[in-house]
Formats: structure tokens, sequence, C-alpha cells
């Protein structure tokens, strides 16, 4: 079950938000008289509720915005228990000043904005002792580490038990709480509306992560980065495998450099069968594989593991899904030249200007020296461009030099142009020309200014949509042994980056 908080400064707007939400399928709401202006009338906002509802004044402390005196906060709860409120939240000072009365279930809570305490079994243990239906633990997720130890509390617990980690760190906490015998999560009205530090929406929970149909059998899949927080990814797997029938849920993991490790070695007590590896791990996760496939070594890069038993399996399905992309491209300019059509895929000969020096980049490298084509690469960071190069027998140029040669392709593997800052682009207009293929890895948006600018001069361009979706099916195949619904795969993703981001 979710719990969706509602901060509001008014009555009406709190009561009409509450109304809203159980339209839209809230079984539980969680009401913050903290964010209340003036006055609260406890019988106004219980009258006629449509469903259950949990009270709280959270301090300032606590991550509230309560400004009376603790007197007047703790009469204001012992008001809400007399009326007869379903469940009041207490922090343990209050829950040690105030007893139980009548039908009210407590919530006992423990809120820490510093850390995840290493006593998070004594801190429970504190709060079990205080009379509580339920303890609510919340705490700063400083390492992923922190996820799996209060995962592992809520699991263990004698109590029914809500653990979970604040930030972005702590987003699978939030997600997968339930699938460790939470009885419930926590969620806010509205993305823009956040009420915690790394609080999902009500619509994220139910139309993306499904919360509701996770259990302890669901099969976990995500995906590693840093940062994590613009990934589309698990909207576009989520979507897939609740369209196959698959029980299981992909869920954003940022994993920073320095606890990658850590993580890799926590995957088997997450339960996790498959991950698709970003920014910045795709080199690093090399040192952990057991198994891995030809492209692994050569491009010295995976974005895909699969844990079979005690194996790490590594995989990259990106250099197939761009080479295939860029053929596609160079094709397209060819069609009406029946003469000039190749035999094979036309890279060969071509020259590819490649801006980038990351795992794309390598990848990208890798597959078009395999076809014969003339890679150059070309980087913000000279050092890497060179050691890219080296590494993969190709042609290096110094940024300031990318419009210096005349490329039959221009690939761009850097971020520039991602939203926000769609105003950017990594190649200037007055050297595209027509005839030449565009292929932007960008996906977000689809219509980067590299691609407008692209098809303005006549360009064939390429789109990163095309390669995430395809790179995506593959991984899904991966996963799952199944072939993925690409059209609604395809389709989510375009809805959800949209006009208004382009």
């Amino acid at each position: 079950m979710i719990c969706v908080s509602i901060g509001r400064g008014r009555h009406r707007h709190m009561i009409a938000e509450h109304r809203h939400l159980v339209s839209q399928g809230a079984k539980l709401v969680e009401l913050r008289l903290d964010y209340i202006n003036g006055k609260v009338n406890l019988k106004r906002l219980m009258a006629e509720r449509p469903c259950p509802i949990i009270m709280t004044i959270r301090r300032d402390v606590d991550g509230g915005k309560w400004r009376g005196t603790e007197e007047e906060r703790h009469m204001l709860l012992r008001a809400a228990i007399v009326d007869g409120v379903d469940f009041i939240d207490l922090e343990e000072n209050a829950a040690k000043a105030i007893r139980r009365y009548g039908k009210t279930k407590r919530i006992v809570s423990h809120h820490d904005f510093r850390q995840t305490p290493d006593d998070l079994a004594a801190v429970h243990a504190r709060l079990a002792a205080l009379d509580p239906d339920i303890v609510k633990i919340a705490t700063i997720a400083n390492s992923p580490q922190d996820n799996l130890r209060m995962m592992q509390l809520v699991q263990s617990a004698k109590v029914p038990t809500v653990g979970m980690c604040m930030g972005d760190l702590g987003t699978p906490s939030r997600i997968l709480c339930g699938r460790f015998g939470a009885p419930f999560t926590y969620a806010s009205f509205h993305h823009e509306r956040l009420l915690a530090p790394g609080q999902l929406s009500f619509e994220q929970m139910v139309n993306v992560y499904h919360y509701d149909s996770i259990g302890a059998d669901t099969a976990l899949y995500g995906v590693i980065a840093d940062p994590i927080g613009h990934s589309l990814s698990p909207l576009v797997h989520n979507t897939a495998l609740r369209a196959s029938g698959i029980d299981a849920v992909y869920v954003p993991f940022r994993v920073p450099a320095e606890h990658l490790d850590q993580f890799l070695d926590n995957t088997k007590q997450w339960g996790i069968r498959g991950l698709s590896v970003t920014i910045p791990h795709k080199e690093a996760v090399l040192k952990r594989l057991t198994k891995f496939d030809p492209a692994v070594k050569g491009i010295g890069a995976a974005n895909t593991l699969v844990f079979e038993g005690n194996d790490v399996i590594g995989y990259n399905t990106d250099f197939r899904v761009a080479i295939d992309s860029v053929a596609r491209g160079v094709h397209a300019v060819l069609k009406g030249e029946a003469d000039q059509l190749p035999p094979d895929d036309g890279l060969q000969g071509k020259t590819a200007l490649i801006l980038g020096a990351g795992g794309a980049a390598r990848a990208m490298a890798y597959g078009l020296k395999r076809h014969g084509a003339n890679a150059v690469v070309c980087s913000r960071t000279l050092k890497r461009a060179q050691q890219l190069a080296q590494a993969m027998g190709c042609d290096c140029i110094d940024w300031s030099n990318r419009h210096g040669i005349s490329p039959d392709i221009v690939i761009n593997c850097t971020p520039m142009g991602m939203h926000p800052n769609v105003d950017e682009t990594p190649y200037d207009r007055g050297h595209l020309r027509a005839g030449m293929v565009v292929f932007d890895m960008v996906y977000n948006p689809e219509n980067t200014l590299l691609i407008k600018e692209a098809r303005a001069q006549g360009c064939q361009v390429v789109t990163g949509v095309e390669m995430f979706v395809r790179q995506a099916i593959l991984q899904f195949k991966l996963f799952t042994g199944l072939d993925a619904p690409w059209e609604l795969m395809r389709d989510t993703l375009k809805r959800a980056i949209g006009p208004a981001k382009m």
C-alpha cells in the first residue's frame, strides 16, 4: 500500500487533494498538520474522510514546519486521537508522553537527516518499546549500502516496520520496502511538491513502479549510474515487464564510483538478476565479470550485467545497436543512388567523427573499426581521446579541430544537448552538409539542437531514441529470455520526453 502525504496551507486544499487521490486509487493518506496556516480544524479534516488517514505534526528537527510550542503540539495530537483519527504519527518524545487511547493506531517514528546510523537495530528497539502498532524509521542514505541495511531491518522486525532511506541514494528503499515486508511506503501528491528528500510521487509509484504489485517473489532488475535521476530506463523497462506479464520490477540505483564494489558485493543479498550499466561504471565493472561476450573485451566496457548463480556475465549491447543505426543512416543516404549501394553495411571506407571518449564512444569506435570505417575520436578532454584512440587503433584530434575534417558521419557521444541544456550542440551548424549522416545518442529530447540543425542542412539524421529503445530491447531479452514489446517501449519513451522537452 502507498501512503500519500499531503501538505497544504489551507484546509480546503488539503481536503480537495485527499478526495482527488482517493479517486485515483489511494487507500491511505497522511495529513501534515504542520503545513496548515492558522488554527487546525480537526473535525473538518476528518469529516466524511474518503479513506483512512494518518495525522502528523512534524517539528523542524524532524523535517517539518511546526512553529508552535511542544505543549501545543502534544495537545493537538491528543485531540486527534480523541476525535478518532485512524493513525497518529508520534516521534519518540511524543510517544513517551502520549498514551494509547481508543481505536487510533500508533506510528512511532524516528527521522535522521544526517545519516543512517550504525545502530539501526538499537533505534528500532527503542521505538518498539513505546507501544507502537507500526514503527517508522526514515534516515538519509549516504551510500547504497544504507538501503540494504534498512531493508534487512524491515524484514527482520517483529513489529510491522516502515523503513526508508531519504535522498536520491535512498530511492530504491522507497520502491522496495514492501518487498521486504513494510506495511506501506510513502509518496508525495505531486513530483513537484515533495515533503521529504528523494520522495517519489504517487503517480510514479503507481504507473512507473507498480508498487502494489511488488511482492517477496518479485524479480529485481535495475540500472546503476551516477547521476541517475534523469534516467528513463525504469519507465521503459517497467512498462515492458508489465506488458509481458512478468513479476519483476526495474529500479534506479544511484551508485557513486567509490561505492561500486560494495554495491556489486551486495547484489545477491538484494536478489538482483540483471543490471543496466551506464556512466560512470561501464569500464569499472569489468573486473567483476566472470564471463563476458567478445565485444566486452574488445571495447573494454560493459553496459549489461546478468547474474546467474555465482557468475556475473557482462555484455555490450551499445555497439551492435549503434553500428546498425549508423548503417541504416548510410543506406538511407544512398537509396537514390542504386549504383552506389554496397553489398555490405556501407561503412567500409567512410570517415566517422566520434565526439566524446566515454563508454558509448568506445563502443562506437570498436564497431566502426570492425566494419572498415575510419574512426576519428574527438573529446573535450584530449587525454581521454588519445587513450581511446590508442586502445582502438584509430585517429584522434583536439576538440578545437573537430571542424577541420570533412567526415561522412558525425556521432555525438557526449551529453551536450541533453535536457535541460537543450540549447547546446557539440557541432556547429555551418559545418553540416547535405548527405552527411548525423547520429546523436542523446535521447531526451529526441530532437536535440544538433538533430534539428542537421535536418535543416539536409543531413540524414539518426536520433538517440532509436538507439535507446533498441538497446533496451536487447537488454530485456538478456534479462528475461523473452522478446520485448518494442513498439510499446518506443511509444512510452516518446511520450515521456514529449514535445514539451523538445
